[in-house]
């Protein structure tokens, strides 16, 4: 439902079902008119204009009571691009206001450039093939210091590689430049619609009548024997995971074929519900990985941060396996809802990538979009790719299992002969040891260029200082001096502090959480992430405490102190 209100001339929408159940449903509405009444209340604050309107996309209330409430802004009908913004308040006092828009001011409405001219000025970038009718809507563009009357072009189809792309250009609608860009699609590495949820796919068994919850046995590919959440449907078993989502939509896993595009392929089936073989010439063995490390990382969610699913209100997702033919990446796309996987070289150099972080990784791009929504694009990029090496970590050592230890390197699993870890797609303890493969590498230390990086680079500073605040200065097991790594103490900091201690993993998760949950917008910058990732730690732990000095500490070391940073997106650069 919606709830309609206007308070000082200022309308603001409350899209109540549409947020995670954070909130108690009894008081829900009770904090959502508490949170309008201080919106109206606080014009300069929140740098409004007449003509803005608000709704409410998501309420928490953390341990302390306080109560956040993310609001996105249109401006006499127009989206504001960067407008959004969290009211954080206390028994319905105001305790602060995350949010990037710098500027009360507003454009002049009438565009010198037309959406023709727009959508012919995104095209001559978008360089490639497209599929369908290239779109535009107008826009407010408040990314940068002052909000720009723009045109929101996007263009879909498909890269080189295979990967799909849903392109945003926005295109300055006085002067026809590119002002930013940035992909829907959410991929694992460099390379690389808003509809409703797709059906289940094909079925290849037959119809499921009477569909009840079972356990099957998997052989996996990286992982061993595991158990996995199947759907019993008489005479055959689907990979459908009923323990995990709802009617809404359960987990599945299906087979794309090696298909590209928006099919969603077969759901695997399976006669005796014992999936796999463990090597690649059976193709449910990687369903198996995809599957269970998506389960892995719904139960890390629901268990360690009280998160019901993606989106908060268990809406299961799809993982699609076998995508393409030899596609070496793995990608989110909030169009389908699901996570895609392809089989890589099946082994030459790459295995298929469904290892446990991967697949964490991707589903945690999901989480991001129903939370912070941070823009894929600059600084806030860098802080959604980063989010989800963080928390596809954490899956990693949250399953504990035996075949694939726990560790701060990102997809280690999916080279062969990787014994000492010397291939994967990102260090986190060390970004810049992705320099091995080529001139452009994640940065060890914020700068202020770092926005003009891939996000899959720009992610490094924040993967480094989530490692600095977990574990210190130290360096781990096999990467020290006299290894491939030669990592030393003082390799680790960017400021000398070699006796930086950290707080341990759960905790810095906990902190990161939190953070993008109740502090971040879609436009957080680095310096933002620093005032919010304290906040969260004087949340969880108080301001003072061991732990909000270590955040403060970390950061410090990673180069991202307190003075202030304006973010100015830049184009990205490919690999």
């Amino acid at each position: 439902m919606k709830l309609q209100a206007s308070l000082l001339g200022l309308a603001i929408a409350s899209a109540l079902a549409f947020a995670p159940a954070q909130a108690a449903n009894g008081n829900r509405a009770d904090i959502v008119n508490r949170a309008n009444a201080l919106v109206s209340a606080q014009p300069a604050i929140l740098h409004s204009n007449a003509g803005d309107r608000f709704v409410v996309r998501d309420v928490v209330v953390d341990r302390l009571g306080t109560e956040h409430v993310r609001y996105d802004r249109t401006w006499n009908g127009l989206p504001v691009l960067g407008g959004d913004f969290i009211m954080h308040s206390r028994n319905g006092q105001l305790t602060g206001v995350s949010q990037t828009l710098q500027s009360a001011a507003r454009p002049n409405l009438t565009p010198r450039i037309s959406a023709d001219q727009a959508i012919v000025e995104a095209g001559a970038k978008f360089g490639m093939r497209f599929s369908g009718v290239p779109t535009s809507r107008m826009v407010i563009y408040a990314r940068g210091a002052t909000p720009v009357l723009a045109h929101d072009v996007v263009y879909e189809g498909i890269k080189q590689d295979q990967t799909p792309t849903r392109m945003h250009y926005i295109v300055d609608a006085n002067s026809g430049k590119i002002l930013d860009r940035w992909d829907d699609i959410h991929t694992n590495r460099t390379a690389s619609t808003g509809a409703a949820r797709p059906g289940p796919g094909r079925q290849g068994g037959g119809t499921c009548t009477s569909p009840a919850a079972a356990t099957g046995t998997g052989a996996s590919l990286f992982l061993g024997s595991v158990t996995i959440g199947t759907t019993n449907c008489g005479s055959f078993y689907q990979m459908v995971d009923r323990t995990r989502g709802s009617s809404a939509g359960y987990n599945a896993t299906h087979d794309m074929n090696n298909k590209t595009g928006n099919s969603m392929g077969d759901v695997f089936t399976d006669a005796d519900n014992a999936w796999g073989s463990g090597t690649l010439s059976n193709r449910a063995t990687v369903a198996v990985d995809a599957h269970y490390g998506i389960a892995m990382t719904w139960d890390y969610y629901k268990n360690k941060h009280s998160r019901n699913g993606i989106d908060g209100i268990g809406t299961g997702a799809i993982s699609r396996v076998h995508y393409g033919n030899n596609y070496g990446n793995a990608f989110w796309s909030d169009g389908c809802y699901c996570m895609t996987f392809g089989d890589g070289d099946n082994g030459a150099t790459i295995y298929p990538l469904v290892s446990l972080d991967v697949a964490g990784h991707e589903m945690s791009h999901g989480v991001t979009s129903r939370t912070a929504n941070l823009t894929y694009s600059g600084e806030s990029g860098g802080l959604n790719e980063a989010t989800s090496d963080i928390f596809g970590t954490m899956v990693e050592f949250y399953a504990n299992n035996a075949s694939d230890p726990g560790d701060y390197v990102m997809g280690e699993e999916l080279f062969p002969n990787n014994s000492t870890m010397s291939e994967a797609i990102r260090w986190m303890f060390k970004p810049s040891l992705d320099s091995k493969y080529g001139s452009t590498y994640s940065p060890d230390c914020y700068s202020g260029s770092l926005g003009s990086l891939d996000v899959h680079y720009s992610s490094g500073v924040a993967n480094h200082f989530f490692y600095l605040l977990a574990e210190g200065a130290v360096v781990p097991a096999g990467f020290g001096a006299g290894t491939w790594a030669n990592l030393t103490p003082s390799s680790l900091v960017c400021n000398g502090n070699i006796g930086l201690t950290g707080i341990g993993k759960d905790k810095a998760a906990a902190i990161w959480y939190v953070a993008l949950t109740t502090q971040f917008t879609s436009s957080t910058n680095y310096a933002q992430a620093r005032t919010g990732t304290l906040a969260a730690a004087s949340t969880l732990y108080g301001a003072g405490s061991a732990e909000y000095n270590a955040v403060n500490a970390a950061w410090a070391a990673v180069n991202v102190n307190a003075a202030p940073v304006v973010q100015q997106p830049l184009p990205q650069r490919r690999r």
